[in-house]
């Protein structure tokens, strides 16, 4: 378990691992519970509609490779499948932490106070009520730096060959960044670290992240367990802010 006297910090693979681990903790399980609920109505019905259009949009998606890669259409229809899966996934995965933000910082409050000792401040349904303007702004700065980019690499989607080729990969890994700021962002904004801040304090565990983004995108795609990865995700990171950037940047000790 992870601990306030951890000083060395981990893979990104350990941190996701963990977060499996510290949902179940007594005391904190019924912090997971708002956010779970919040993901399984969402990913669930999402996903099942997903599945249900996929047979129209594939062939849609392969009919914009030319003439000089259809012998590799075989290795294509995959990758089509997947950026589907990636697209749609992220989308909603988005949506739902939208619409648990208040929760999932609540759930990274009591669990960094779990692992380290520290007292936070007062929690609770007023709390949260409180809160909840300051950490919708947070949600819009992170739309806002998100939108652009995202915007650009749809639009590599439909340029033949580098959209059935090259923007899978580059949306995969876009993603998994994004991904890692969105989680990691809840114990930053509890201490009301400013999201400039915050990015640049990412910057330093760069591969950490990374592993840490892509792993929760993968399983953001594996339906059953897509459905549990939010407060998963949000423990995972939780336990990462207490090993890499609580010491200089905790408001609360």
């Amino acid at each position: 378990m992870v601990s306030s006297s951890t000083t060395v910090p981990r893979s990104g693979v350990y941190y996701f691992s963990q977060g499996w681990k510290l949902v179940t903790l007594p005391g904190i399980r019924r912090f997971v519970i708002l956010p779970l609920l919040v993901n399984i109505v969402l990913m669930g019905g999402a996903f099942w509609w997903l599945f249900t259009q996929l047979d129209a949009w594939i062939p849609s998606l392969m009919s914009h490779v030319p003439d000089w890669l259809q012998w590799l259409s075989y290795l294509l229809w995959p990758i089509a499948v997947i950026s589907v899966l990636l697209v749609f996934g992220y989308f909603f995965s988005t949506l739902a932490n939208w619409i648990a933000a208040p929760f999932n910082g609540l759930l990274a409050e009591q669990l960094e106070a779990r692992l380290t000792g520290a007292t936070p401040p007062d929690t609770g349904i007023l709390g949260i009520m409180k809160d909840v303007p300051r950490i919708m702004k947070r949600e819009w700065q992170k739309l806002a730096w998100y939108l652009p980019r995202a915007i650009v690499l749809l639009i590599l989607y439909f340029i033949p060959g580098i959209g059935q080729t090259i923007a899978p990969v580059l949306w995969f890994l876009f993603s998994a960044w994004m991904l890692a700021i969105q989680y990691c962002d809840y114990p930053f904004d509890n201490h009301k670290v400013p999201f400039k801040t915050m990015r640049a304090a990412l910057r330093t565990q760069k591969v950490a992240n990374m592993q840490f983004g892509a792993l929760t995108s993968l399983f953001t795609m594996i339906p059953v367990l897509n459905l549990f990865i939010m407060p998963v995700a949000v423990c995972g990171a939780t336990a990462m802010w207490v090993d890499c950037w609580r010491a200089k940047h905790a408001l609360w000790k």
